[in-house]
């Protein structure tokens, strides 16, 4: 697999049947891996390691309701409280970053209200902070690490 613009992180892999597979500790299971998965993995890798947000905060890759169809989200963080915190949006590497997928990710975010939006194909990140009092967001150059949180934006 390609090179991301992540730090090294170490991963579990396997092979079955002709598939290489990647450990999800998310997931707690071997799941196949492909270039968007490479991907999710190193996001999951960087909010734990880097960002130090709790394992169980953590979600991968779970159905929503949007305009009554089932999507499926890339990765969620909760709040302990169990409101969202953060939404990642991820793509392979040869996936371009556009307005397409800027609007995938607010559409799940209607039905989501995260504080924090992530959009990466490994090689680009875009983070942006949501206002939904005045109806805005805010471009980051990087999210929040879960300690330094400001008081007035935790539950």
């Amino acid at each position: 697999m390609q090179k991301l613009q992540f730090p090294h992180y170490v991963f579990r892999f396997k092979s079955s049947e002709n598939k290489k597979y990647i450990f999800d500790q998310i997931r707690k299971k071997f799941v196949v891996l492909q270039p968007e998965e490479w991907v999710r993995q190193h996001v999951v890798q960087f909010l734990i390691s880097d960002k130090k947000y709790p394992i169980s905060l953590i979600n991968v890759e779970k159905q929503l309701r949007v305009n009554g169809i089932q999507k499926r989200y890339d990765i969620v963080v909760f709040d302990p409280n169990g409101s969202i915190r953060i939404l990642v949006e991820c793509k392979a590497p040869k996936i371009k970053i556009d307005q397409q997928v800027f609007d995938q990710i607010a559409r799940y975010n209607l039905s989501l209200n995260a504080n924090y939006l992530m959009v990466t194909n490994g090689m680009e990140h875009y983070y942006c902070q949501m206002d939904y009092q005045r109806e805005t967001y805010t471009f980051l150059r990087d999210l929040p690490d879960y300690r330094n949180i400001k008081a007035a934006d935790r539950p």
